[in-house]
């Protein structure tokens, strides 16, 4: 647990239901941090279907303006299908914007690369426009840690745990995403599960290796801006 810091924090979600996660992880981190929410759902319908298109790069900046004036120090955009047009965001205000996924990339790469490793990532994701932002991501760190070589990439989309989380059937999809990391496990080094709303079928992947999730990291992210801001 940290101390809290004076100014908010911001934090723009795609999926309602996370929002109140990352509060909470918010809250241990730093108890008594204002936190501003903002919540669009159609960001990641329209990136599912279209990509992420210019009105979503035109809305995502337009969502972290808002934040920026309402005084946010730091701002930590929990959608991964989104990150890139994040990246593009962060260029517009200046405070720190966050990618949910960045730390989990930083590590997947770190552990890829250690000795004795195979340099080799498994990304697995339910949507198929969260598997290209993320891939993408552990890719680009790995180039610029100049590991691009040395570093594999293998991303897959796991079948059918879209459709059962949005029949509202959470323990198959779960169990769905389990098995999928259960079968990548026996090539890669590491495990990266791309979208936030997949932590909680980490713990039931019995397996070897890591299988890294990004809210813990996000968070971790955003608590590192606000305090560098403070400072």
């Amino acid at each position: 647990m940290g101390t809290a810091v004076s100014a908010p924090v911001g934090l723009l979600h795609t999926v309602p239901a996370l929002a109140a996660r990352f509060d909470a992880d918010l809250e241990r981190a730093l108890p008594g941090t204002p936190r501003v929410h903002v919540v669009d759902a159609d960001l990641l319908a329209t990136a599912v279907v279209s990509g992420v298109t210019p009105a979503v790069r035109s809305a995502m900046r337009a969502h972290v303006a808002h934040l920026v004036a309402r005084g946010a120090a730091a701002v930590l955009v929990t959608c991964s299908s989104i990150g890139e047009a994040a990246e593009e965001a962060a260029g517009a205000v200046d405070v720190p914007v966050v990618r949910v996924d960045a730390a989990m990339a930083r590590e997947a790469v770190a552990r890829a690369s250690a000795p004795g490793a195979r340099g080799r990532v498994a990304v697995l994701a339910t949507l198929a426009s969260t598997l290209g932002p993320t891939g993408r991501l552990v890719e680009r760190t790995a180039a610029g840690a100049d590991l691009g070589s040395g570093v594999v990439v293998d991303a897959r989309v796991v079948a059918g745990a879209a459709e059962a989380r949005a029949a509202g059937d959470e323990d198959r999809a779960d169990a769905l995403v389990a098995a999928a990391v259960g079968e990548a496990a026996q090539e890669a080094d590491v495990v990266v599960l791309a979208q936030a709303s997949m932590a909680g079928a980490a713990a039931r992947a019995q397996v070897d290796v890591p299988v890294l999730t990004s809210p813990a990291g996000g968070v971790a992210d955003l608590v590192a801006a606000a305090r560098r801001g403070e400072g």
